[in-house]
């Protein structure tokens, strides 16, 4: 798998070009060797997934996950999970083309926001007190906070306009672009960015 992108662009065994969780959860089903490949084919890489994207972290927070992975309720949840993740990719084409999300999405973001709110805490760090979000899964459906509160905040806090698609055909990745000018082009200049300049550089030199 990784050794169709550069290895440097991977952890483990995912790719994290979107600068924000929602992006990086729509981008696990990449255009790899020409073809869509499911990096969320069971529920063992769905538990890999979230530790590799930060929202599992501790030990504590991986035993739950462990103890439901194998189980029916899972597999379940992850079949719901990646059409959710399809209807995302289709709001998040809208977006990109200027449009708004569409209400029937905003609708069931509402509903499962209701549903699995984020849980928050106190604590300090020296004299200052600060809000902490945390995750606990205990079932399956827990694994809806953190990416249902990640597309929250990616359709209602990020600037539309630095919603992109990587600008090759042949990539379907999405990223947010925080670059300072506004003017990220690709998903990654190692992945398809050098390989588009090299396409440009050949039409330039065969018209002249």
């Amino acid at each position: 798998m990784a050794g169709a992108f550069p290895q440097t662009e991977w952890a483990d065994g995912f790719l994290f070009l979107g600068n924000q969780l929602a992006l990086d959860f729509l981008n696990t089903k990449p255009i790899l060797d020409g073809e869509p490949r499911e990096l969320l084919s069971n529920t063992a890489g769905l538990e890999q997934w979230l530790i590799a994207s930060g929202i599992v972290t501790s030990q504590k927070e991986r035993a739950p996950v462990r103890a439901w992975r194998d189980s029916r309720q899972a597999k379940a949840f992850l079949k719901s999970l990646i059409a959710f993740r399809e209807r995302l990719r289709s709001a998040v084409l809208r977006v990109e083309a200027g449009l708004g999300p569409g209400q029937a999405f905003l609708t069931e973001i509402n509903i499962l926001l209701k549903e699995y709110p984020q849980r928050t805490s106190l604590s300090t760090q020296g004299s200052k007190v600060v809000l902490n979000h945390y995750f606990e899964a205990r079932k399956p459906e827990d694994v809806w906070t953190p990416i249902v509160a990640a597309t929250a905040e990616l359709l209602s806090e990020v600037e539309s306009s630095r919603i992109r698609k990587c600008e090759s055909e042949s990539c379907i990745f999405h990223f947010y672009d925080t670059s300072k000018k506004g003017s990220r082009r690709w998903c990654s200049m190692n992945i398809c960015g050098n390989k588009l300049k090299v396409a440009a550089y050949q039409r330039r030199h065969r018209l002249a």
